[in-house]
């Protein structure tokens, strides 16, 4: 058995966010992401064939959902399900402190 801490191995001034593969199976991926000031480039979204749950672990983000003005604001703690298909953005997160997140994508 190989035991593993989810807040290990963080590096603290990576160029890009950090998408790190935890599980993954023919029916779901869960991942470990890690930003710092990282947010989804200017006119682009996320466009997925699967659903996310995504736990943000530590830190703070704010979310963008195409067809809405309004950024939602993610804490430590907060959690959220994104359907299939939602366009969505990340349009910030904090450049003080890491946000971690834990996605599972099914």
């Amino acid at each position: 058995m190989d035991i593993r801490n989810i807040y290990s191995d963080i590096q603290k001034h990576a160029p890009d966010e950090i998408l790190e593969n935890i599980l993954q199976t023919d029916q779901f991926k869960i991942e470990r992401i890690i930003s710092r000031g990282h947010a989804t480039a200017q006119g682009e979204w996320y466009d997925q064939d699967k659903n996310e749950w995504v736990l943000v672990l530590k830190g703070n983000a704010g979310l963008l959902f195409e067809g809405s003005d309004e950024t939602v604001t993610m804490k430590t703690g907060d959690y959220i399900n994104i359907p299939a298909h939602q366009k969505h953005r990340v349009e910030w997160t904090d450049p003080e402190e890491e946000t971690i997140w834990l996605a599972v994508h099914y």
